[in-house]
């Protein structure tokens, strides 16, 4: 079992949602990554905020704690699989959020996230919520 982390749950961390930080304690020896999806989320809310320099020494200090999983020929086969699937249905998924999951489906990860909405939507995925 390794986890995927979504940008939701590294943000809650770090504005010091004890629950979430807590879950991160007890899940300490269980193999975590984020998608290079996340870190250009988290690259981007850092250069646009207030605080730039901060956000951003933060950003990258989540980069040295965490693998960054790139998105590869595998992960777009999946993608685009889930994007025809999920458009015949009527439904619609940020297609960043898409790449998020295809990398948790195509690397057998659990994805870690408090979108559950759009997540649950995306047959196979395997979601915990760690901000309930």
């Amino acid at each position: 079992m390794s986890y995927l982390i979504d940008t939701d749950i590294i943000i809650f961390s770090i504005n010091g949602n004890t629950h979430v930080q807590n879950l991160f304690l007890v899940n300490e020896n269980i193999p975590k990554a984020i998608s290079v999806i996340t870190y250009g989320e988290l690259l981007f809310g850092a250069k646009k905020s207030r605080n730039r320099e901060r956000n951003l020494a933060v950003v990258y200090r989540i980069k040295e704690l965490f693998p960054i999983l790139n998105v590869d020929k595998a992960v777009i086969e999946t993608f685009s699989g889930i994007k025809a699937n999920i458009q015949k249905t009527g439904n619609i998924i940020d297609d960043m959020d898409l790449l998020i999951a295809s990398t948790a489906l195509t690397m057998n990860l659990i994805l870690v996230t408090n979108n559950e909405k759009h997540f649950n939507k995306i047959k196979g995925l395997k979601i915990e919520n760690w901000a309930k």
